[in-house]
């Protein structure tokens, strides 16, 4: 295991978790800002950069601080740090949303997508017993993403993070089905994260709100598009993470089924109740109450329900794994992250 760094925690190898019920704690939502990034030159405006003072940095674009960031992003041995404070030993690691740059030209993108993957694969290296990873494609040019997933394969990466939408094209469009193939076909799941919410001017007030207010009815509408759209129809086998307990998703699930149930149009749109496909996502804990959590297994399931945190982001769930136990103290999540990112019982034990 080259370069491994040192981890005296419970590790996925060794098959117990913290309280020898169940298996290694895993947080499925964690993110990773590279320490730099190539230099934009003739490439488009929107290109981000890394401006470092020491320990820490922000992500720019366009010449403006988008993020101030520190070295949690990019520095494993103050992960695996963190991870044993937060009694996690293993952390899936995955870009931070905005540099996905789905708006960006598809060249400039798969250019962004290559540094990206290799920064995560690199970290990966130096503690493979703690991390997983989920990469990213250039989405607004389906064909070449679809290849760039056998790119990340080869990487060893297990599936890539993906927008709620790809610059304004809802994820169940059929221009997105070349890239959907190609993750079912290598096995690799899908992580969908809100970008770019609509609906902030109705809302006013700072761009923070985004994160609390705005990310869990995006995420909503993410999934209630893929779910109209066919996508899980379309490609059975293709796991779908949902980020942030699916958002709304639990909530409105009702009023699907009912809409379903009385306007044929909208019945027209399903292949089988909106409950039933519901079922087949996967789903993170941050929602910051066991109650909710609680509330997401009954509308569900608890088999898809997986831990996760935000790390390092100033949202991010403490000690994510115990929350979640806490809420569901009979779920094997790490069973159900193994699951999700298509890791062989064989090697997990």
């Amino acid at each position: 295991m080259r370069g491994e760094t040192t981890n005296k925690k419970t590790t996925c190898g060794s098959g117990a978790g913290h309280d020898g019920k169940f298996m290694t704690a895993i947080d499925v939502h964690t993110h990773v800002v590279p320490a730099a990034l190539p230099g934009g030159g003739a490439r488009d405006a929107q290109w981000p950069s890394i401006e470092r003072a020491g320990d820490k940095a922000a992500v720019m674009i366009q010449g403006k601080v988008f993020r101030q960031i520190d070295h949690r992003s990019w520095d494993v041995a103050r992960r695996l740090a963190d991870m044993a404070a937060d009694g996690v030993d293993v952390q899936v690691l995955s870009p931070m949303p905005e540099l996905l740059s789905h708006w960006l030209p598809a060249a400039d993108a798969a250019d962004l997508a290559t540094a990206m993957n290799e920064t995560i694969a690199a970290m990966i290296a130096q503690a493979p017993r703690s991390f997983h990873g989920l990469g990213m494609v250039a989405m607004q040019d389906p064909e070449r993403a679809a290849k760039q997933v056998g790119e990340v394969a080869k990487l060893g990466l297990r599936g890539i993070e993906i927008g709620t939408h790809i610059n304004g094209i809802p994820l169940g469009d059929r221009r997105l089905d070349p890239v959907y193939a190609a993750l079912e076909a290598h096995g690799m799941g899908l992580f969908v994260h809100p970008l770019h919410p609509t609906g902030m001017d109705r809302i006013g007030g700072p761009r923070e709100l985004a994160a609390i207010v705005a990310f869990p009815l995006e995420t909503a509408y993410a999934a209630a598009s893929l779910m109209a759209g066919g996508v899980p129809a379309r490609f059975p086998k293709l796991r779908i993470l949902l980020s942030h307990g699916g958002g709304a998703l639990s909530w409105i699930l009702p009023r699907m089924s009912f809409g379903v149930g009385v306007s044929p149009a909208i019945g027209g749109l399903f292949a089988e109740p909106p409950a039933e496909t519901a079922r087949r996502f996967w789903y993170d804990t941050i929602l910051y109450e066991p109650r909710s959590v609680r509330f997401l297994a009954e509308q569900v399931g608890a088999g898809r329900i997986v831990a996760g945190s935000d790390y390092p982001f100033l949202v991010a769930q403490p000690r994510p794994v115990e929350f979640a136990r806490h809420a569901l103290p009979d779920v094997d999540f790490a069973a159900s992250t193994l699951a999700f990112l298509g890791v062989p019982a064989a090697k997990a034990a």
